[in-house]
Order: C-alpha cells, then structure tokens, then sequence
C-alpha cells in the first residue's frame, strides 16, 4: 500500500499562514501595490476570483501592452514579499501542539511514502526535516525535495541558507527519488527556489500546466505525481486544499480509475467536492463523480485539533493508513 500526501493553504493556515483570501487583503496593503495594481487586483476580485487571475491577466495583457509588464513586476515583488513576510512569522511558531508525542503530527507525517504540496512557504523545510532520523528510523534518514542542490554558500555563516537558496542542477539526470529519504514535491515551486538563470521558481496566476511543463524540474514533479497516485494501491490524504487547479483535480480524477482511495481533512469536510456552489470553477459534477465513491473518509477538525488532545478524531484519521 502507497500513502500519498497532498497538502494546501490550508496545511499552515493552523499555524497562521494566509489563505488565499487573507493574500488578497495582503496585498492591498503592501508597499509595492500602487493605487493602479489595486485597481487591477479589485476588478478580479469583484469576478469572484482573486490574485492570481490579476496576474494571469496582466501577463497576458503585457504581450500586446508592453505598460503592463511594470504591473506583472510589481505584483510578483510583492507577493514574493508577502511569502517572505510570513516565512518570518511562521519561523517563530512551534510546529507540534502538544508534548505527548503518540499524538503529535511529525511522527504522523513520517508514515507517508511522499508528501506533495502545493504551497510555497518554507514551514516543511525548517519546522518538520530536522527529526527524520528518529521519526521513523526504519524508513527515513532524511527529508529533501528530490532534484535541487543548494547554491554555494555565502561567505559569512547563514544557518537558514540550506534551505533558502536552491537551485535546478544542470543535468536532468539528477532527478531521482532516494529509497532512505522521504521525498517532498513541491508542485508548483518555491518561494526559495532559483532556475539556473537565477530567476525565481514560482507557479503563479493562469496556466499552470504549461508553466510546469517548461521547467524540467516541475515538469518531473508533476510526472512523479501521477506516478504516485496511479500505482494501484495509492491512499492519498488531502489536507486544506480547495480544489481549485484544475491540473490538480485532473490527476486526482484520472487515478481514480487505477485503484486510488481518498481521505480529506477541511473545514468543509467532503462537502468541498461540490464546486457547483465554488467561485473557483463553473458549476460541474466531474470531481464530485470521480471522488465520491473512493472517499474512505473526511475530518471537519482543524490539525490544531487532531494533533492536540483530540484523540478520538485523531485516532479515527489515523486509520487511513489501515486501508
């Protein structure tokens, strides 16, 4: 049995991390948001969309505008200030709720085959990778995103530098998942992350799919995702994602139909299925067809609760990986 988890905004909001409704609010406020960009952002929002269609729009825009690419810069700076704005908060919060650890999260986290993310902040790399070792000694020596090296390091001594500057090797080679490390696939990039052009890896705003497909690294990741999902005996766990990418929901979709088995962990518990009442999609039963009838479970509880004294939900999602 292969046990797959796929983490969302949702994941570190139990930590205090933004969802994508507190970005946009962000983002009204933030220095390099001018009254035009809030302009720009607020006519999406009012469409019942949000930040990312602004940045979508705008970088379709800048093909025929070239005056909209000083909007497209302003809006990234400003939203890799916003990942590093809460990378400092999130720094300073202690990852586990509670001291007994048969109830706390890492121990959890460590059962997994892989983890899969599509959030971008840092919290995994500094909070959960520094215990593996003793988490689950059988199986773990590490925790790493596969197919990244670190860029050299500075000349005056940065504790958080292995984890802040990385880099695509040269050689496609290079990726690779290690039988004794626990494998963490950040789908869409990282806030941290460079291509070897020195520009930053991240997936933001419309077409996701084909921003994926041209960087090698994502491209692979993507690939392993439906690896992963399709090996026949796949349980995959989905905690605090809105299903709100459709690449996402396709791969998820298409494995159902090799066996794959799901369990969710929101606050709308299975009801966030059902996108006929979403603003993200139009009104469609596909994933509600598709998921349904492999759901071996849901939990409405937030982590803060699961993995704080809460033992009968804990003990209740524990059994997923009984399936």
């Amino acid at each position: 049995m292969t046990h797959i988890l796929l983490t969302g905004a949702g994941f570190t909001h139990n930590w205090g991390a933004w969802l994508a409704s507190e970005a946009f609010e962000y983002l009204l406020g933030c220095p390099d948001v001018d009254e035009h960009l809030r302009r720009e952002l607020w006519i999406d929002q009012n469409k019942g969309q949000g930040f990312e269609s602004t940045l979508a729009r705008l970088r379709q825009e800048s093909a025929a505008r070239p005056d909209r690419l000083g909007l497209v810069g302003a809006l990234t700076t400003a939203l890799v200030g916003m990942f590093n704005e809460m990378d400092r908060g999130l720094k300073a919060r202690n990852f586990e709720f509670q001291s007994d650890v048969r109830y706390q999260l890492a121990p959890f986290l460590a059962r997994f085959d892989a983890i899969f993310t599509l959030n971008q902040d840092l919290f995994l790399e500094r909070k959960y990778r520094h215990g593996m070792p003793l988490l689950n000694p059988r199986r773990w020596s590490g925790f790493t995103s596969p197919g990244l090296a670190p860029l050299p390091a500075p000349s005056d001594y940065d504790p958080d530098h292995e984890i802040t500057a990385r880099r695509i090797p040269g050689c496609e080679s290079a990726f690779h998942v290690e039988n004794n490390i626990q494998p963490y696939f950040k789908l869409h990039g990282s806030s941290n992350w460079y291509d070897g052009a020195g520009g930053r890896m991240l997936i933001m705003g419309g077409n996701k799919t084909a921003a994926i497909r041209s960087n090698p690294l994502l491209r692979w990741y993507a690939e392993q995702f439906d690896r992963y999902l399709q090996c026949g005996d796949a349980r995959l766990m989905i905690i605090g994602y809105s299903f709100s990418d459709h690449h996402i929901n396709k791969s998820i979709i298409e494995s159902t139909k090799h066996g794959l088995r799901v369990f969710l962990i929101d606050p709308r518990g299975s009801d966030i299925l059902d996108k006929r009442r979403g603003v993200f999609k139009p009104a469609t039963d596909e994933l509600m067809d598709a998921v349904q009838p492999v759901l071996i479970g849901a939990s409405r509880r937030p982590l803060t609760a699961i993995f704080d004294g809460d033992i009968v939900e804990h003990q209740r999602v524990s059994t997923f990986f009984h399936w």
